[in-house]
């Protein structure tokens, strides 16, 4: 049997990092996790070509050997992927879907996509055996809707060049305990958290190694920290293994607030090795934060929890939402205010939008109010449903708002301001080759072609008698604050 499984072209968006890559002569920025997980399910004695759209064009060589093609795919894939599933219709060849997009839109492609619906472990053996016989079902669904993750396999590397990559990936955990109207997360992966066991984690970061990667590893799971007890266990298992194998390696995750509030966990996950963590903030308005129920960020000052995990030893990455229902006008200058006194450098504000199958998309259907499908980018200044405030207000005090946020003069504050509070535990990884070429073309490109260079100039200098342990991480987050820059100036 050969598969094909291809991951569609990610467009530009706050998190594509296509502005960013550049620098480290890298292709993307994340590998398709799903899809090599997928892969390794997969019968060994079968032929496995994996083609991330990222990073390799899609040859029709590749499409006519296949007898199947496999995609994953979320929201946001979704234009690439009716191209890459008319490509292979055209030449005759079936198509198996899964990941958010088909999940939550399987309608949209009846009749032209055999649709595998939720998490692959509960149901992938009958798809193969459907796959082995030629007769695929028009659509899959596991009988365990969320199954326990001790069966999962560790992703197939070999599959792909991780060089391609800035960043690569591990999986420890699915699920999330909290209920926000907005997010799908607990609709596709439920409200229990389910982990892999320390001995798998340890197993997944073991192939990571062996693949020769030093650099970041995000953990990618939907709140790393949805059962303490458990993550505990991991961290302890992890930070020992760091202990042993010192592996050049970073990481980063996504964590509730409630971090801030225990500081042994906090602690375990420096030792483990995390240096950031992404946290949903969402809105300093606290009728915002219990209209969509964001319990856990309504228990306490949100601008000292940041500054707590900063003080810990790891950065915070932001996401904030503007156009709930309780926004008040000034919400946007509101916004700014927190986000520059809390010193977090990479803050992804979005539009809210309504995404398929959440509470939010049925409450604003019941009131009539939903108006176009979601494009899953949430950084577009598109709203998908009628605001309570003007429409155009919002959509240009938004676009204003993320151009103030990434001016270069203002960023290079926040910046400053995060490395003030940040107590680097651990001395940083050894630069490479390729990110010491990357400084050299971040001089070039930021201190010399590109407006506000005077203000970069003037953030080196100051970090470097400042916060010289933190230089690195300084030039890194300059990168990055070039691509949020470019994103947001075409809003």
């Amino acid at each position: 049997m050969n598969v094909l499984l291809v991951s569609p072209e990610t467009p530009v968006t706050f998190w594509s990092f296509k502005h960013a890559v550049r620098f480290l002569s890298r292709k993307a920025a994340f590998p398709p996790l799903g899809l090599l997980t997928v892969a390794a399910m997969l019968p060994r004695a079968w032929n496995l070509r994996v083609v991330d759209a990222e990073t390799t064009p899609l040859r029709e060589a590749d499409i006519l050997w296949a007898d199947y093609v496999m995609i994953s795919a979320m929201i946001v894939h979704k234009s690439s992927v009716d191209e890459i599933v008319r490509r292979c219709r055209r030449q005759g060849r079936t198509v198996i879907g899964g990941g958010p997009l088909f999940t939550t839109g399987a309608a949209d492609y009846a009749g032209r996509v055999h649709v595998v619906l939720g998490e692959a472990e509960g149901v992938i053996k009958t798809v193969v055996r459907d796959m082995e016989a030629g007769q695929l079902q028009p659509s899959y669904h596991s009988p365990a809707r969320f199954p326990p993750l001790t069966t999962t396999p560790i992703p197939r590397w070999d599959l792909v060049d991780v060089r391609h990559y800035a960043t690569l990936a591990v999986q420890s955990s699915r699920g999330c305990p909290y209920d926000c109207e907005f997010c799908d997360i607990i609709v596709m992966n439920g409200r229990k958290p389910r982990y892999k066991s320390p001995l798998q984690l340890i197993a997944e970061m073991e192939a990571v190694v062996a693949t020769g990667w030093r650099g970041r590893v995000f953990v990618v799971d939907d709140n790393f920290i949805g059962d303490k007890r458990v993550v505990k266990q991991c961290l302890r298992a992890l930070a020992t293994w760091r202990r042993k194998r010192r592996p050049p390696i970073e990481f980063l995750t996504e964590a509730s607030v409630n971090l801030a509030d225990d500081p042994e966990l906090l602690d375990l996950m420096v030792a483990a090795g995390f240096r950031s963590v992404f946290v949903g903030l969402e809105t300093p308005v606290a009728a915002s934060l219990e209209e969509c129920r964001k319990v856990q960020n309504t228990r306490g000052d949100l601008n000292v929890a940041v500054q707590r995990i900063q003080h810990s030893g790891m950065e915070v990455l932001g996401g904030f939402i503007i156009g709930f229902d309780h926004d008040p006008p000034d919400v946007c200058e509101r916004q700014f205010r927190f986000i520059q006194q809390a010193g977090i450098p990479t803050a992804m504000v979005g539009l809210l939008t309504a995404l398929p199958m959440t509470r939010l998309y049925r409450r604003l259907q019941g009131e009539g109010r939903i108006q176009a499908a979601s494009t899953g980018n949430n950084t577009e200044a598109v709203l998908n449903f009628a605001p309570k405030l003007d429409r155009q207000f919002l959509t240009a005090g938004y676009a204003r708002l993320m151009q103030a946020l990434y001016e270069p003069r203002t960023y290079y504050r926040r910046v400053l301001t995060f490395l003030a509070r940040y107590q680097q535990r651990a001395p940083g990884l050894r630069p490479t080759w390729a990110e010491v070429r990357a400084f050299v073309r971040t001089l070039w490109v930021l201190g010399v072609l590109q407006p506000g260079r005077l203000a970069f100039w003037s953030f080196l200098v100051q970090t470097a008698v400042r916060h010289p342990r933190s230089f690195p991480r300084a030039v890194a987050l300059a990168i990055c604050g070039f691509h949020y820059r470019m994103v947001a100036r075409t809003l």
